[in-house]
């Protein structure tokens, strides 16, 4: 992934973005053409800290022939996204662009265990199931025996070892605090929620601009 140093979040961030996203699009390339399946997931660590990605997919998604343990796949994890118009800037002379937020994980991806892909469906329900509190959270007990069996023939478990993180957080960090904040109050009046998400991280990235602008209003008004 291309991205400007004053775009780049940290490891760490990267990681916890991903995590916090928990849903992305699988891709591998099988020698003719790329192959890729949206998904949920969650993140793991190895003893020695590398990160891991457990997820499933469909016994025949044809994914599932370049789990070899060595073939590198890449997990593309996207957040909110916004078009900006160049009018809402205070400088003259910019240029029509597009904020958002990505990080890509990259490895290789091996088969679980039918153990493991049950230790996987509970955890990847009750990672998602969370959110939904406080609704009390569903769980694979609710389920009939064999129904649950019947469902887990279709499906496989699969891990990616992540070798690989990288990350853009393109929010306008390299503006000036006016025209940094002008946008962000652009975006924050739209009606497209993503466009309003995206106004409030550049809120959280740079809080001191918006605590200048209150100021200047403040010594502005008589």
């Amino acid at each position: 992934m291309y991205t400007p140093p004053f775009f780049k979040p940290d490891r760490a961030a990267s990681l916890k973005f991903a995590e916090e996203r928990g849903f992305g699009t699988m891709c591998a390339f099988d020698g003719h053409k790329p192959i890729a399946s949206p998904l949920p997931f969650y993140l793991t660590y190895a003893d020695d800290g590398t990160p891991q990605a457990a997820f499933h997919v469909a016994r025949h998604n044809p994914l599932l022939k370049l789990a070899d343990g060595t073939t590198s796949w890449l997990l593309a994890v996207n957040g909110p996204d916004a078009y900006v118009s160049p009018d809402w800037y205070v400088s003259p002379d910019q240029v029509p662009t597009w904020l958002y937020q990505s990080v890509h994980l990259t490895g290789p991806v091996r088969l679980l265990s039918d153990e493991e892909l049950v230790l996987q469906i509970d955890t990847l329900s009750d990672k998602f199931e969370n959110w939904l509190l406080p609704k009390k959270p569903w769980t694979s007990g609710k389920m009939t025996a064999g129904r649950l069996e019947a469902l887990k023939k279709g499906i496989v478990g699969l891990v990616m070892t992540v070798e690989e993180v990288e990350g853009s957080f393109k929010l306008n960090q390299h503006k000036s605090d006016a025209d940094y904040t002008a946008i962000a109050n652009a975006l924050g009046a739209q009606a497209h929620a993503d466009a309003r998400d995206i106004a409030q991280l550049m809120q959280d990235v740079r809080p001191e601009a918006f605590a200048n602008e209150t100021n200047k209003l403040e010594r502005s008004v008589p």
